[in-house]
């Protein structure tokens, strides 16, 4: 690990006056700091000011809607997302992806908006700073070469989020902050697939929020795989939401995580209308295969990790075909 460089740290109290201290030149946004401060010791980044959010009242609190949908903070630690009654109730594979992730230490600090916009991984990048060196850097930081895909004229470092998925298939929107104002967009567009650049957010722009529908008829489900049923990150991750009309699908949506850099929708227009079959089966995990990259982990291969996401996808639509309210469980 490198000795942190020197920098600054404010604690603004309000959104404007986090806004106009991100818009400074070198800031960056720090909550519970799991994914930021790790990487900073690594010699990952040298911001010359850290914005403290703690301080900003409401950022932390999950707020029921007069439509019956949810506002969350980006503050939001993963712990009080998971253990919401109201989530657990309206919005059950929201709080299972959430108390999936990582271990119960790294739930109580890490908060939803740094989950949402934590930093793509890769062998090459998540390595000291000697160690990058000898190899001579990378795109994604101070090099000119992709170790992953040699070729390559972008990065393919992967996201690796599990709340995402779930957020994007539950229909959510994106609240974000900036020097320009106030917007929200749909969830999913907040990502893009590019591992050094893997956010749409303007500069000193920062995710103050997340706004989730009402469940409606729609049911949903979180899986993934891991080796180990704590603490790893998904080599595969799924979210299917359902909405079923009598023996035909009136509604599906599905995004993937763990293979990609950006958490992607899964194009399932075509299956609107028909009955959930083997078929209908097959169509999707052709469809999940088809907007994955997948590539070979230190631990997995490419077939492995492939193979366990078509069969998750599979898995979670028909339950949820069925009816079932489980929230998954891991699979390994």
């Amino acid at each position: 690990m490198n000795a942190l460089h020197d920098l600054r740290l404010v604690r603004p109290s309000s959104i404007d006056d986090a806004v106009r201290a991100l818009a400074e030149d070198g800031a960056r946004p720090l909550a519970g700091g799991t994914d930021l401060l790790p990487n900073l010791r690594r010699g990952l980044g040298e911001p010359r000011k850290l914005v403290d959010l703690g301080a900003i009242a409401g950022l932390a609190a999950i707020e029921s809607g007069a439509d019956g949908g949810l506002r969350l903070g980006a503050g939001v630690t993963l712990a009080a997302l998971a253990g919401d009654e109201r989530v657990r109730s309206g919005w059950p594979a929201l709080a299972h992806a959430a108390g999936l992730v990582a271990g119960p230490t790294h739930r109580a600090t890490a908060t939803l908006g740094g989950n949402l916009c934590q930093d793509t991984r890769c062998i090459f990048y998540n390595q000291s700073d000697w160690w990058r060196a000898g190899n001579g850097y990378c795109l994604k930081y101070r090099g000119d070469k992709c170790h992953v895909v040699v070729k390559s004229d972008r990065c393919y470092a992967t996201y690796h989020g599990d709340v995402a998925p779930a957020l994007i298939v539950l229909g959510a929107a994106a609240e974000i902050a900036g020097p320009g104002g106030r917007r929200t967009i749909p969830l999913a567009d907040l990502f893009v697939e590019d591992g050094a650049c893997r956010l749409t957010l303007e500069a000193g722009e920062w995710l103050t929020g997340v706004a989730v529908p009402p469940p409606g008829r729609w049911r949903a489900a979180y899986e993934k795989a891991r080796v180990r049923d704590a603490v790893d990150f998904p080599l595969a991750g799924i979210a299917v939401a359902m909405e079923r009309d009598g023996d035909r699908i009136a509604g599906l949506r599905v995004a993937i995580t763990g293979t990609n850099s950006a958490p992607l929708v899964v194009p399932t227009d075509a299956l609107v209308g028909a009955v959930w079959d083997a078929a209908a089966a097959q169509a999707l995990e052709k469809a999940v295969r088809a907007t994955s990259n997948v590539l070979a982990t230190t631990v997995a291969t490419v077939r492995y990790r492939r193979r366990v996401l078509q069969a998750l996808t599979r898995k979670l639509a028909s339950e949820l075909w069925a009816g079932s309210d489980r929230a998954a469980t891991p699979t390994r």
